[in-house]
């Protein structure tokens, strides 16, 4: 590896940790996510009682436990029958209610869960692509799938366990104030800092969990990238780096965990001394106040237990907070994805689309992606049925038109809207966001194809088309020539060519039978005679087609061209009336296109 490639990776590096360490999570991400707890209202409920009843049952073992110790050691008798039966009930009760408060949280848990990664990927979905695009996909899938996991904790071992540790330690402490308040006096002030510990380092705890989340994220991305790339890196030589900069990864991620392991080891440490320190409180206390005969001497050990029994919920809900306030860079990023805003809402009244041929116009139409105007004022219109060419220099806005048209995004100003034979035309805002795909169709630069044979991927358009009308669309666009339909493709099309990609998404295109197809330089993979052989496929009586293509004879065939220009449609018409006119713009753009 040269030094300038180690330099590059160095600093690339060096920048992601600085960003990493930089990140602090928003506050209340995880009181943003309570209410998912809602929708399971009545198993929130049974789990919080299954852990009042467990926490509340071991509080009473121990300390009726003790006590009956203590009776039997000052008074020299054997346990009452009564004791005995009582102390095996709450045994019994003890192990039933601690397997059916697991059982509960955990089944809660793994609901809100499930409800909550569905929520995330509609809100990736409602917010594509602008906010898919700025994102990596293993970051992507990082945030699907491990933010949603981390936050199990959360669920489960954490709003259950407050509210019975809250309500046993209150119990616990009015019978310790009944018995004798400096008993109270003990453990009121451990209690106190177990409560308080995990708000006071709240901040750094977020900090550290922000660090760790990152990392993962970005870890995930990273060897998301290498897997995608692997045939390239060898192919290069660069895998060596792509190696050396994942296993830097790999000891980001190392150095984070570990920092907050050990800072969970010492605070735990803490919490078991303030313990120690409360017992021995208790022990004191309850000493003085049996010997001034305040307190019968069985009391003594009872007493004693029932202050570690109540401590207990206190501290282990003491570090179920800490380790939830660590989880607050994936709630945010959790909560981000649920709460992403819709780049093209839906209608509030929805009008339906007429049956029939649709046109498409765009009307006075600018858009930008946050800097300069891509799209400036751009007026076009494409009639019912016919075939229109969009052309123009790379960057000019060719892409933004179609995807404007497929409603990715919403312009900032003007209207794109389809034009019926009969009846006035239709913003695509005024459109059912269902509808509007089963009438407009886009086939982008890029073919996604998921693992699987070739007609389950054909049939993403159109689960429920017949074998004879998926024969005939693959013969149509020469997928058959491809493989038999039953062929598997392999994970992204690995197994396939452009060509053959690009075959499948057009014919994947053409099963969901749209009224509007646009091709977004979806034919540049093929030769010309199988691009000649899909155009005449494509011509079905009534279809509107947009081609944006750098092909000549794809320009050609078209009905009308339109060149694309500063933002601006700068001409438009026939191919022989553009390129008969010797200062028509559409020669700057045929001089850099292949036959």
């Amino acid at each position: 590896m040269s030094t300038t490639t180690g330099t590059a990776v160095d600093t690339a590096t060096a920048n992601d940790t600085a960003t990493t360490e930089a990140a602090v999570p928003e506050r209340g991400a995880l009181r943003a996510l309570l209410p998912a707890l809602a929708e399971h209202r009545a198993m929130t409920v049974r789990t919080c009682a299954a852990a009042l009843l467990e926490q509340g049952s071991l509080v009473a073992l121990v300390t009726l436990a003790a006590h009956t110790v203590g009776t039997a050691v000052i008074e020299a008798t054997a346990p009452t029958s009564g004791a005995v039966t009582a102390l095996v009930a709450l045994v019994v009760v003890r192990a039933l209610t601690t397997w059916r408060e697991m059982d509960l949280s955990h089944d809660l848990a793994y609901r809100v869960l499930a409800a909550l990664r569905v929520r995330v990927f509609d809100g990736l979905a409602r917010s594509a692509p602008a906010r898919v695009a700025g994102r990596r996909s293993g970051d992507l899938a990082a945030t699907a799938q491990a933010d949603v996991e981390a936050l199990e904790f959360f669920y489960a071992h954490t709003t259950a366990q407050l509210l019975a540790a809250g309500t046993v330690f209150t119990g616990g402490a009015a019978v310790l104030a009944t018995l004798d308040p400096w008993l109270l006096a003990a453990v009121l002030p451990v209690a106190a800092l177990l409560a308080v510990a995990p708000f006071a380092d709240a901040r750094g705890r977020a900090v550290r969990g922000g660090r760790t989340r990152t990392a993962v994220a970005t870890l995930s991305a990273d060897t998301v990238e290498v897997v995608d790339g692997l045939r390239e890196l060898l192919a290069f030589g660069t895998l060596a780096t792509r190696r050396r900069r994942l296993a830097e990864r790999g000891r980001q991620v190392g150095d984070a965990q570990r920092a907050e392991a050990t800072w969970e080891a010492v605070t735990a440490a803490v919490r078991d001394l303030l313990i120690v320190v409360a017992v021995l409180g208790v022990v004191a206390a309850a000493a003085q106040s049996t010997a001034a005969g305040r307190l019968h001497g069985a009391w003594a050990p009872a007493a004693t237990a029932l202050a570690l029994a109540v401590l207990g919920p206190v501290a282990e809900s003491a570090r179920s907070l800490s380790q939830a306030v660590s989880l607050r860079a994936a709630a945010a990023r959790v909560g981000a994805a649920v709460k992403a805003p819709a780049l093209a809402p839906p209608p509030t009244a929805p009008r339906p689309l007429p049956p029939g041929p649709l046109g498409v116009r765009l009307h006075r139409v600018r858009f930008d992606y946050g800097g300069g105007p891509v799209l400036d004022g751009v007026e076009l219109t494409v009639g019912a049925g016919q075939t229109l060419a969009l052309v123009g220099a790379s960057g000019a806005g060719k892409s933004t038109c179609a995807h404007l048209l497929a409603r990715f995004w919403d312009p900032s100003a003007g209207q794109v809207q389809l034009i019926p034979a009969e009846g006035d035309p239709l913003d695509l805002r005024e459109v059912d966001d269902a509808e509007l795909r089963r009438a407009v169709a886009l086939v982008g630069q890029e073919t996604p194809l998921f693992h699987g044979t070739l007609a389950e991927n054909l049939r993403l358009t159109a689960p429920d088309a017949d074998d004879d009308l998926l024969a005939e669309t693959a013969r149509l666009c020469g997928v058959d020539r491809i493989a038999p339909l039953s062929t598997p493709v392999g994970e992204r099309g690995s197994t396939l060519s452009g060509g053959q990609r690009a075959r499948i998404a057009l014919a994947r295109a053409l099963l969901a039978e749209p009224r509007v197809l646009i091709l977004d330089e979806s034919t540049a993979h093929l030769d010309n005679a199988s691009d000649a052989r899909l155009a005449a496929a494509l011509r079905q009586e009534g279809r509107t087609t947009i081609v944006i293509a750098h092909r000549r004879a794809t320009i050609r065939r078209a009905d009308r061209i339109a060149v694309l220009e500063a933002g601006r449609i700068a001409e438009e018409g026939t191919w022989e009336e553009l390129t008969g006119r010797p200062d028509s713009t559409l020669h700057r753009s045929l001089s850099h296109m292949a036959p």
